[in-house]
């Protein structure tokens, strides 16, 4: 049996991990690709209109002074009813209260509308499409479901990992190698 140099041992483990490298890249480049666009977009979402709607300003931040909440909630689906139609769903999917504006944002299952009312008031500040909640659900996954979103996460999870600990061989491995 031929017994290998250290270097030689160094050489072969920098070849086995560029290998990995390359493959596991070419393989994952498409999710790569869509999760760096995602990233830059949901960094900017709150920066552009057309992403999010801005939050509105309400008339006033003490929330004593606010309407019930199941009284907004009929409010903000007659709301969207009256601006968009009946073809979109007024069942909730969740509420976004802004005290420190003094607004309550509605965001409604099935679609991207969101109505946004003055809390003291019920007056409809905005309705608008929060296309910020699309490009997050691509960005995890869940676009596609929960099952898929969880296999998703995890290997684009472990491919960072991989990608971190090969790029830092790749990198020190010739360096450790020429001392």
């Amino acid at each position: 049996m031929v017994k290998r140099t250290r270097r030689q041992r160094q050489a072969k483990a920098l070849r086995r991990t560029r290998r990995i490298h390359r493959w596991s890249g070419i393989t994952l480049f498409v999710f790569f690709f869509v999760i760096g666009v995602t990233s830059v977009l949901l960094g900017w979402k709150k920066d552009s209109d057309y992403l999010m709607p801005p939050t509105s300003r309400g008339s006033s931040t003490e929330l004593a002074e606010w309407l019930p909440t199941d009284r907004l909630l009929t409010l903000a689906q007659t709301a969207l009813r009256d601006s968009l139609g009946a073809d979109y769903s007024t069942t909730i999917d969740r509420i976004d209260y802004r005290p420190g504006k003094g607004s309550i944002k509605f965001l409604f299952e099935g679609h991207l509308q969101e109505v946004q009312l003055d809390g003291a008031t019920g007056e409809v500040l905005s309705i608008g499409a929060r296309r910020s909640d699309l490009i997050e659900s691509i960005h995890d996954g869940s676009v596609l479901g929960d099952t898929v979103k969880l296999l998703y996460s995890t290997v684009m999870g472990l491919a960072t990992l991989v990608f971190t600990v090969s790029g830092f061989w790749l990198w020190y491995g010739p360096k450790r190698m020429r001392k």
